[in-house]
């Protein structure tokens, strides 16, 4: 399942991390060819106003935003993509506060990435392959005079410089588990893995290594006394798959550094979510767990400015990674910790302190939509600082502003500036040459009651050039995570518009067991995945079923992850509603992702415990519920997509769901990627998936 979320700032910043390390991956190699053709900005023709595959991996994808020291400059990544290549780049531009002189500072095959302002706003700081492996570099304003500031043996994945500028704090990766050629150097080419506990395997890897957080002294124009704050330990800081450099902090005095960090390996890592946030004293070189007896995860730490408290996200419950993600301040001379955002009854996603120390701005989805938001220290009294249909990302302060992304179902990343009292002026425009080709299709909220009496915000997405008095074939969105709230959206692959250009109404319901509607809402789904939340498709379906525009003999179902296996759900028992159903790295049979999948914690929560317990009642209802028992029910077309890089739920799943279908005689088809995860992250694999997924629905849905 899509389980990112709160671990680090959601969905737009997975979205960054994982173009940053496809980017990574690519570059490295870039590095043995430079004079391959660049890859940049694209130009695309669009002659019908609809949005193609082809258009959205035009698209540059906006990447991390830094403010420089004196709050004049902003420097920000995009990062663009070549379908004929099939891979990405990634460049470094510049522009002032207000949005003026925007400038391209880089224009290498090296994908630079990880800009940010040091020596006091004179230079900026990157990370780029450019001599083989990813390594540290410094460039001036204009992009001139590049220099190479390390050399360390490895990719340094992710950087942060002290506030005094003596220090770097880089993030590396150490070995952790001896390979069979170390246990017999006579057998170097047997690839036989000898496992002895969990988690052997993590979302897309084969576990041998871990990232360490290293600390060297910086003269100016070089690193030295590289020394690794970890040293001997095999845990992981940043916390793999998804951490970066926001789970590592710098104190305002250059000599403590806060890491984010779960120090457990094998069964006891995949059966807990006990992360802690730890200080490592660079003078005494001892460290100190300040989250000691808090229970859940927590993450990010960030310093006041003053340099008087910290603040970090924090979940209370063991096990539970979709847990309310609270946003926590210490007093560092008492060591009081304080849970500040308790008003706010959802996600605190992201956050940045305010410059004076007493108020915090914080990113978080309520009703559907992720916006700003402050919290004043002195009482714990919120205040929403915007509003409207989109959603935001990532938030830096500004001076008097805040410098953060937003995006919607209808437009994809741009900086935006927004002032105290939430009036936001658009910075960039990245992508406007594509969407001013496009027209998109209205997007529609809508309140449905539930079966049992609830209110749910359904969003209604028409294709454009809508016509009333048309009836239209439409299609159920069901949401992954599972506990990832459907706000307003942007994705390069289930994108919610280029479904509705071609022409399908698309119905995308926060059903339950999603954030931002109050924790009731959003626990209800744990335990109970075929209840209530599948009411609520029902109910999503039936009610626009009911619309004179809808097509109801030519009803749609797609969805990923929980998604998928809410696909694979409704196949069995939705009553002859519709007539195809898609479903991507879906959980088909219950018993085996038990045993499957990694971080058991996620399957001993949401599923109640192993199906051997046979007086756990909880448990035995999952299991009962699994799809896999419904497939005497199927009778309707279905496509299974599936990544055979899927290490949280395995491609195994999709292809029992696929071959139970033809055994049943139902009209089937199988997507098989056997160079890709949970995702699908390669253009012409991302492109081949849009082809294949409408010419599914198509034959279908519009005979």
């Amino acid at each position: 399942m899509t389980i990112i979320k709160r671990i680090i700032n959601m969905k737009s910043a997975n979205l960054m991390i994982m173009s940053a390390a496809m980017a990574l991956a690519t570059s490295t190699a870039d590095a043995a060819n430079a004079s391959q053709e660049l890859i940049g900005k694209s130009e695309v023709r669009i002659t019908d106003g609809r949005m193609t595959p082809e258009a959205l991996w035009a698209m540059g994808r906006m990447g991390g935003v830094s403010v420089s020291p004196d709050n004049k400059k902003v420097v920000y990544t995009v990062a663009y993509y070549s379908v004929p290549q099939n891979k990405s780049n990634r460049e470094i531009f510049i522009m002032n506060a207000d949005g003026s002189g925007q400038q391209q500072l880089t224009a290498t095959p090296f994908s630079e990435n990880e800009a940010t302002f040091i020596k006091g706003g004179s230079k900026i700081a990157f990370l780029s392959s450019e001599s083989g492996s990813s390594q540290l570099w410094e460039m001036d304003l204009d992009g001139t005079n590049r220099k190479q500031l390390s050399q360390y043996d490895g990719d340094v994945e992710g950087f942060s410089f002290s506030p005094d500028g003596k220090k770097v704090l880089f993030v590396a990766q150490v070995k952790t588990v001896p390979s069979t050629a170390d246990k017999y150097p006579d057998l170097p080419k047997a690839s036989g893995v000898v496992v002895n506990d969990l988690m052997y395997k993590h979302w897309d890897e084969w576990v041998t290594t871990a990232p360490h957080p290293f600390v060297a002294d910086f003269d100016g124009s070089s690193l030295s006394n590289v020394t690794d704050i970890m040293q001997g330990e095999p845990y992981e800081s940043p916390m793999k798959p998804f951490g970066g450099m926001e789970q590592l902090a710098w104190n305002t005095t250059s000599d403590k550094i806060a890491y984010t960090s779960r120090k457990k390996t094998g069964k006891e890592y995949a059966v807990s979510t006990n992360s802690d946030i730890y200080v490592y004293d660079l003078q005494t070189k001892k460290t100190v767990n300040i989250t000691e007896g808090m229970m859940g995860y927590d993450t990010n730490p960030q310093y006041s400015p003053d340099g008087k408290s910290i603040a970090w996200l924090s979940m209370e419950r063991d096990g539970y990674e979709a847990d309310l993600n609270r946003l926590f301040v210490m007093n560092l001379e008492t060591g009081e910790k304080r849970f500040v955002s308790q008003a706010f009854e959802s996600n605190v996603d992201g956050f940045c302190w305010n410059t004076d120390s007493k108020s915090i701005y914080f990113t978080g989805v309520w009703h559907a939509t992720s916006q700003i938001y402050s919290v004043n220290l002195k009482d714990n009294s919120i205040k929403a600082l915007t509003s409207g249909q989109h959603d935001y990302a990532s938030i830096a302060l500004c001076g008097k502003k805040l410098i953060a992304t937003r995006h919607s179902m209808s437009m994809p990343d741009d900086i935006y500036a927004i002032d105290l009292k939430g009036k936001a002026t658009q910075l960039t425009f990245e992508n406007k040459h594509i969407t001013d080709q496009i027209e998109m299709g209205k997007v529609e909220e809508r309140w449905m009651t539930t079966t049992d009496g609830k209110r749910m915000l359904t969003w209604v997405i028409y294709p454009p050039k809508f016509d009333p008095t048309k009836k239209y074939p439409t299609l159920l969105y069901c949401q992954g995570g599972p506990q990832s709230a459907v706000s307003q959206f942007w994705s390069y692959r289930w994108n919610l518009q280029i479904m509705a250009s071609n022409d399908y109404i698309i119905v995308a319901p926060n059903r339950r067991g999603l954030p931002g509607f109050g924790k009731e809402w959003n626990e209800q789904i744990s335990g109970d995945y075929g209840g209530q939340c599948m009411n609520d498709y029902f109910t999503a379906i039936d009610e626009m079923a009911k619309e004179p525009f809808v097509d109801k003999d030519r009803l749609g179902c797609v969805g990923a992850s929980f998604g998928g296996f809410s696909v694979y759900w409704l196949a069995g028992h939705h009553n002859k509603r519709f007539k195809a159903f898609i479903a991507h790295d879906g959980i088909f049979n219950m018993e085996m992702q038990y045993l499957e999948t990694e971080e058991m914690w996620f399957a001993n929560w949401d599923m109640g415990g192993a199906y051997w317990e046979r007086d756990n009642a909880t448990a035995q209802r999952t299991f009962a519920n699994s799809p896999h028992q419904f497939v005497d029910k199927w009778d309707t077309p279905i496509l299974c997509i599936h990544g055979e890089k899927d290490y949280r739920i395995l491609a195994s799943q999709g292809m029992a769901a696929f071959n139970a279908a033809i055994l049943r005689g139902v009209p089937a088809q199988l997507l098989l990627y056997p160079d890709e995860n949970h995702w699908v992250l390669k253009p012409q694999n991302g492109i081949l998936w849009q082809r294949t997924f409408f010419e599914w629905l198509d034959k279908w849905l519009k005979k």
